[in-house]
């Protein structure tokens, strides 16, 4: 493998979690994407009450993507072998904490109970 492309990364991901778990993974990361950005644009500006549920929840998105991808990839931390593995995983670590916390903040806005959308409202 001389060069990376695009077409070399997903069939790398294709191969890790399955032609279609990646998939589904891929459609359910723009589902979640344009609805954060609607949320963001119906709402016109930031909920802090709800962005801050949304930072409480990623350590526990940072700890679930790492767990999910030693699983698929049938790896133990101890199998850590370098430097390059480690920033691998604080990526990881870090596109699950920032995914967690856009779910979070988005299914508040959408499925919040009326007294939290009355009260942010005002």
């Amino acid at each position: 493998m001389k060069q990376l492309t695009l077409e070399t990364l997903i069939a790398v991901f294709e191969e890790i979690f399955g032609r279609g778990l990646f998939w589904a993974m891929v459609i359910t990361a723009v589902v979640v994407t344009l609805a954060y950005f609607y949320v963001l644009i119906r709402d016109r500006s930031v909920s802090w009450k709800k962005f801050l549920l949304a930072q409480l929840s990623m350590p526990f998105g940072a700890v679930a993507a790492v767990a999910f991808v030693l699983a698929m990839t049938h790896s133990h931390v101890s199998d850590i072998g370098g430097p390059i593995d480690v920033i691998v995983f604080l990526g990881v670590a870090a596109m699950g904490a920032v995914g967690a916390a856009i779910l979070v903040y988005t299914l508040e806005s959408l499925l919040g109970s009326k007294r939290t959308t009355n009260r942010d409202l005002d």
